[in-house]
């Protein structure tokens, strides 16, 4: 699978960098460059591009009013000098953040995580048998009131909605959260974790133990909520 993919930055030297580290990327598929945010735009509606790296100051457009022009018409990666719009960013739900200057290494990385999110997303009747033998992520990226934090999954014990943060309860400790549950769950692997009530999502691997309506993890009782009853059930009957 290759990945349809535009350069958009208003610096020609910059261009050059990430268009020759698109050509080293065996699945990236590098349709246009260009130094016109509205060019850019007419070139994602009319080419069918699944990836964009996109510069975030730019004059007419800037990158977040792209963003909310181009929709979900492709994936977009940031690329900027200023770490200022990483949150920003993520509201948008762009794949990566890279700061410039711009290592391989980095950009390599950002790429990869494109064309992995693209693999797990197949439209529907068009499922690709490359799906399956993606290994499951190990961890996920979640917005503080401050940063952008790296959290495995194998640490997460619980995860809790409260008024208006969401608590990522962990074996290191709490990580507080401003997305809604709904998106966090949307991050987690079903295989491993599952919804038991409307406020909370328990990581399976560390249940201790279950009595009735209520889980056990550690020092907390966590209640399973009726309408989630049956289906949690029906996960850990099996086998």
């Amino acid at each position: 699978m290759k990945l349809r993919c535009l350069v958009v930055d208003d610096k020609p030297l910059a261009i050059d960098v990430l268009a020759d580290y698109a050509g080293k990327v065996r699945f990236l598929d590098l349709v246009a460059t260009t130094t016109n945010p509205i060019e850019g735009l007419n070139i994602v509606r009319e080419q069918n591009i699944d990836l964009v790296f996109l510069d975030i100051q730019m004059p007419e457009l800037n990158g977040m009013q792209f963003i909310k022009l181009a929709g979900k018409q492709c994936k977009i990666v940031l690329t900027t000098a200023y770490a200022d719009y990483a949150l920003d960013g993520f509201e948008h739900d762009v794949v990566d953040y890279i700061l410039k200057p711009i290592a391989f290494e980095r950009f390599y990385r950002a790429a990869e995580k494109a064309l992995n999110l693209s693999l797990h997303k197949p439209t529907p009747g068009n499922e690709s048998p490359l799906v399956s033998q993606q290994p499951p992520p190990e961890y996920l990226f979640v917005k503080t009131e401050h940063r952008i934090q790296k959290i495995n999954l194998a640490d997460i014990l619980y995860v809790e909605a409260l008024q208006n943060y969401v608590s990522l309860n962990t074996t290191n400790g709490r990580v507080m959260s401003l997305q809604p549950l709904k998106k966090i769950e949307e991050q987690l692997p079903a295989a491993e974790f599952v919804r038991v009530h409307k406020s909370y999502i328990v990581s399976l691997r560390h249940i201790g133990s279950v009595e009735r309506s209520r889980i056990f993890i550690g020092d907390t009782i966590i209640p399973v909520e009726d309408s989630y009853r049956e289906g949690f059930y029906k996960l850990i009957d099996k086998g």
